[in-house]
């Protein structure tokens, strides 16, 4: 985790009006929202790494209840139309989303349907697609 941590701080672009790390508080208020807990993956992403910007991908974030990225609002809108409520979208693309289960595995979800296509970590995520995006 650390090390892909580290890489994607290295990737990670200079915007004009940064990002910032979610605080556990933050977290907490999330998961009051949505009314559920965030596996600890998911956590540890938003603690750590939430405020880089690497790549086409826009993972969730838990600072700015305004932003399109924020996870309450994601995962409403995800579930509204279709994924099912017991997973928890990571990043959205249109309609499409990346989602991770309590168990911290990672799939994506698309026209409905949950692929094959998984990756055991939040963390593999990151490595094998957000950082190649």
């Amino acid at each position: 985790m650390n090390d892909i941590i580290v890489q994607l701080q290295e990737m990670s672009e200079t915007v004009p009006i940064p990002l910032e790390l979610a605080t556990f508080e933050q977290i907490v208020e999330v998961e009051e929202e949505i009314l559920m807990p965030l596996p600890l993956a998911l956590k540890e992403y938003l603690l750590e790494a939430s405020d880089l910007i690497v790549g086409s991908l826009e993972p969730v974030t838990a600072s700015d209840p305004y932003s399109h990225t924020f996870l309450s609002e994601v995962t409403a809108y995800a579930w509204s139309i279709g994924l099912p409520r017991e997973f928890v979208p990571i990043c959205q693309q249109g309609d499409s989303f990346f989602f991770i289960t309590q168990e911290g595995e990672v799939k994506l979800w698309q026209d409905g349907e949950i692929h094959e296509d998984s990756w055991e970590t939040f963390w593999e995520w990151a490595e094998n697609v957000w950082m190649k995006s």
